[in-house]
């Protein structure tokens, strides 16, 4: 069977597709469109799964929307009923955004595709997160919970999920409803810290390393627990269910303070800044705490040894180490595209295997799903530009820029099929020496131009990782593809200061050479010349753009940053002579 999943026409617009139950590719329509966080019809990204198959849309046999946009609409139209007067200047907009176009979806695709509503079908959006993360994760068995700010009625799902020669079942018997939801909490946090929501979440994450919980038990007040282990918001402190103004009820700023106006810098030398701070590490340990519960008493309920984990909460790295090490779970599993973007892969498998029952299949393990940086393409560019450029051989391509990075030189590295999700893994990222905190200045203020608490990750092979990080039973595999946040060792810190952050932890990848042989051996190489196989792995792109996908963007952000070389498979670029960072120490630390 050929089917054709989508995400489309709220945030994160991606497609993918399935053909006899095997991925064949996936791609989010950002990477295309050039819009960050992309919600629109997916176009280019169904005209690229399609053309990887050689396929024409009246040959799919399905096409699956990843959630049932009539059971969204009874939604708005009955939480705006529910806060009515309140609502009455949020209502005529819900009711234009829904009516206009999200609540006709069977037709939008039938018409934008050309094929019959007949081949048309949809799956709950907490079934895609579930299939998402459960589908694609290496057990056969497992619990399952999904969380994010809302789907169309739940926010919130546990469940448990089977797969073998028997057939596939997700069994999600558990849920939260809107408007209590963990996602929107963290969400209004995000937006009175003066975040984009649905975006800026991770840069809470990330300044709350730099605050004290000094105020957890204020937000325990927005979030009480219920008798049965859930829990509950106090509408009080909220607007986001009755307005379309802000998130946020005047009670809240009585709570916490002013918001921050998103123009203004976070300073934190001031006591402003430190009140912000405080204010993410608030509330990013009452998500964690909340979530460590909910996942210890779905273990002792099931008494499984794995869970997968899916939604958009499932990108919180911190909260996801804590569910390993402290809810009694082996293994954790987080897809590479948690959130809705991942829907449609999930969609796809959820219908594959559970509506048209067919045979379960092992899934690939890894993520790049999306289009390949042609060499030959940056080499045209670099000549009309009259840029310098040389085609390198692999193996003296990896140990020359081993070289460059022990120089203090910043590589932009593209290599094979895109990563599928909103984290580079290796396929189009930004390649730093771990060692300098001058690096991660540098990083922050002359290539990618954002806040400089923003912390950046390292990237390991996996058998080394233990000996540089302290990882639980599973950690390794958590870190696959970014999905964790552990303790750098104590004796580290200070040769892998560009990599920890304040707090002395940092959001591990680990590289298996199965997966990805180039970036492997590059992480040796470089090991050979600093007794450190360790680097600075960030994503390829600048403030505000999406992570670049061709060798046209590679090319475009290398010129307009301060990356040094720009290397797209075995086709090399150099910026000119400059005063080179600091080298990298090549003392054997082993």
């Amino acid at each position: 069977m050929k089917i054709l999943g989508l995400s489309a026409l709220y945030h994160d617009s991606a497609a993918a597709l399935l053909v006899d139950g095997m991925p064949v590719a996936a791609v989010q329509e950002e990477r295309l469109s050039r819009r960050k966080n992309d919600s629109t019809f997916p176009i280019a990204a169904v005209e690229y799964c399609l053309d990887e198959a050689g396929l024409e849309p009246e040959e799919l046999d399905a096409i699956v929307f990843y959630e049932r946009p009539m059971l969204k609409f009874e939604r708005i139209l009955t939480s705006a009923l529910r806060t009515f007067p309140r609502s009455w200047r949020a209502f005529p907009h819900a009711m234009k955004n829904m009516l206009g176009e999200k609540a006709w979806v069977r037709g939008i695709i039938s018409s934008r595709l050309g094929v019959p509503g007949n081949k048309i079908l949809f799956t709950e959006h907490h079934q895609s997160h579930a299939a998402a993360a459960f589908l694609t994760a290496p057990t056969e068995r497992a619990a399952i919970l999904t969380a994010d700010g809302v789907g169309e009625w739940a926010t919130l799902t546990i469940g448990t999920g089977e797969r073998g020669a028997s057939g596939t079942s997700i069994v999600l018997d558990r849920e939260i409803r809107f408007p209590h939801s963990l996602g929107m909490l963290y969400s209004t946090f995000t937006a009175f810290l003066g975040f984009a929501v649905n975006e800026g979440e991770y840069k809470v994450m990330g300044l709350a390393a730099y605050g004290a919980p000094s105020m957890a038990d204020a937000v325990r007040r927005l979030i009480p627990r219920t008798a049965d282990g859930a829990f509950r918001l106090d509408l009080d402190y909220f607007e986001f269910h009755s307005s379309a103004r802000r998130s946020f009820s005047d009670k809240f700023v009585q709570l916490f303070g002013p918001a921050r106006n998103r123009y203004e810098p976070i300073d934190l030398a001031t006591a402003e800044g430190r009140r912000f701070a405080d204010c993410a590490a608030s509330v990013q340990l009452v998500l964690e705490d909340i979530l460590v519960d909910l996942a210890r008493d779905l273990h002792a309920r099931t008494r499984l040894p794995d869970l997968c984990l899916g939604g958009g909460v499932a990108l919180n790295g911190v909260a996801n180490a804590r569910i390993l090490r402290e809810s009694g779970f082996e293994q954790l599993f987080v897809p590479s595209a948690p959130g809705d973007a991942g829907c449609a892969l999930g969609a796809a498998l959820y219908a594959d295997r559970v509506h048209f029952g067919n045979p379960d299949r092992e899934f690939p393990d890894h993520c790049f799903w999306g289009p390949v940086p042609d060499g030959d393409a940056l080499a045209r560019i670099a000549q009309e530009d009259r840029f310098p450029f040389e085609t390198v051989a692999d193996d003296r391509l990896i140990e020359e820029s081993a070289a460059d990075l022990a120089a203090g030189r910043i590589i932009g590295w593209m290599e094979g099929r895109c990563e599928f999700g909103p984290r580079a893994l290796g396929h189009r990222s930004l390649l730093a020496a771990p060692h300098d905190a001058a690096t991660r200045d540098r990083l922050n203020r002359d290539i990618k131009y954002r806040e400089e608490f923003r912390p950046f990750a390292p990237i390991v092979p996996i058998e080394e990782a233990e000996r540089f990080f302290e990882l639980p039973s599973g950690g390794c595999r958590l870190a696959r593809f970014m999905s964790g946040v552990f303790p750098v060792r104590p004796e580290w810190r200070d040769r892998l200061a560009a990599i920890t952050h304040v707090d002395g932890t940092a959001r591990l990848q680990t590289v298996d050479r199965d997966v990805s042989p180039r970036l492997y051996d590059l992480l040796q190489a470089y090991g050979r010349r600093t007794g450190i196989p360790v680097l600075l792995n960030t994503s390829l792109n600048l403030a505000g753009e999406p992570i670049v996908c061709s060798a046209q963007e590679g090319y475009s952000t290398f010129r307009r940053s301060g990356v040094d070389l720009l290397i797209v498979g075995n086709t090399r670029v150099r910026k000119r002579a400059r005063t080179a960072a600091p080298a990298a120490q090549t003392e054997d630390y082993a």
